[in-house]
């Protein structure tokens, strides 16, 4: 976790001194994430990418005030600005197309951003459950399912008999991993 944060960090002090290759990595590393979840609530591909630039935006501009303080992951941060410009942008042409009837959308902000947020949680318990494996087999984990290596190329890597080797030690890695998670996320 502390690499991500001095990481993010660093992007950060970029962003705010207007480092175009931060405000470009910001972009695509993001775009993904935000506009998967516009076109899933009745955006389009335009929608998308507009709303991601008015985020990053948003996220450029309070970057360069000396009291901003980003207590969250970027992506936490981009979700929910793009989220809330989504919203906006949904009741604008509702008002349009009907009247100045307001839509209730808080409730469903908050519980998507809720959603979000647990998500991260998680996303974090397996990092950190990943990095108290250790080696090999975290190694192992990330080369199967990250890298999406096959049996007989893991055997090569790890030096394993054969392939039945290889499965019975990645099952075993997966199931020390589950229970460090879930030890973690029972705490």
């Amino acid at each position: 976790m502390q690499g991500t944060l001095h990481t993010e960090q660093d992007l950060l002090k970029r962003l705010a001194a207007g480092d175009s290759r931060a405000i470009k990595s910001i972009y695509t590393s993001h775009y993904r994430m935000i506009s998967g979840w516009i076109v899933k609530h009745g955006g389009g591909e335009q929608d998308a990418a507009d709303i991601c630039q008015e985020s990053v935006v948003v996220l450029y501009e309070k970057s360069k005030s000396k009291d901003f303080q980003l207590t969250s992951k970027i992506s936490t941060y981009l979700f929910s600005v793009a989220k809330n410009l989504w919203y906006k942008e949904l009741q604008n042409r509702r008002t349009e197309i009907l009247t100045n009837e307001p839509i209730e959308m808080e409730s469903s902000y908050e519980d998507d951003l809720k959603v979000h947020r647990e998500r991260e949680i998680h996303y974090q318990q397996l990092d950190d459950a990943m990095e108290e494996l250790g080696s090999p087999c975290n190694e192992l984990l990330k080369a199967y399912y990250y890298k999406q290596k096959s049996m007989h190329e893991l055997v090569d890597k790890f030096g394993y008999t054969n392939t039945d080797t290889a499965k019975t030690q990645k099952y075993k890695c997966l199931a020390r991993l589950k229970k460090l998670f879930f030890e973690r996320a029972l705490k």
